[in-house]
């Protein structure tokens, strides 16, 4: 279904596998079981799956630290999962970070909680700071 979102049958597809999991495995597992059986459930359809990426953040043209993507999905959408009783501000933050030091547009925060829940961000290329000239940051990380 196409709705005009960046992505939308992709991020369709990953909320879906996310419900499914959700359904099969409850709540009340770490992160990290989650994300492999995400990990395991996404390629089972096909999908391009890497799992902790290390993403440097640059200010003002200098490395200052790196954060670790949980999942990048076909080069196109960034995961943030988490199994925390309900999705908060800082949650949002941090994924709304994670866009802006990427050249990845889409990204969904999934909470394995109590209750299953997600959250759809979208941060522009174009609103951004380049990282770096020459080679998008996901071409440098993936080739």
């Amino acid at each position: 279904m196409d709705n005009g979102l960046k992505h939308s049958t992709l991020t369709e597809s990953i909320i879906g596998t996310f419900f499914e999991i959700y359904n099969e495995l409850g709540h009340g597992f770490l992160e990290s079981v989650y994300e492999n059986s995400l990990a395991i459930a996404l390629r089972e359809k096909g999908f391009e799956v890497r799992q902790q990426i290390a993403i440097p953040v640059h200010f003002r043209g200098k490395l200052v630290g790196d954060f670790v993507a949980d999942i990048i999905v076909d080069r196109s959408v960034l995961l943030e999962l988490k199994s925390a009783r309900t999705i908060d501000a800082a949650h949002v933050a941090q994924l709304l970070n994670y866009l802006k030091a990427t050249d990845i547009e889409v990204g969904l925060l999934l909470n394995f909680g109590h209750k299953p829940e997600f959250k759809r961000l979208a941060f522009e290329n174009r609103r951004k700071r380049p990282v770096e000239e020459g080679k998008s940051l996901m071409s440098a990380l993936f080739d």
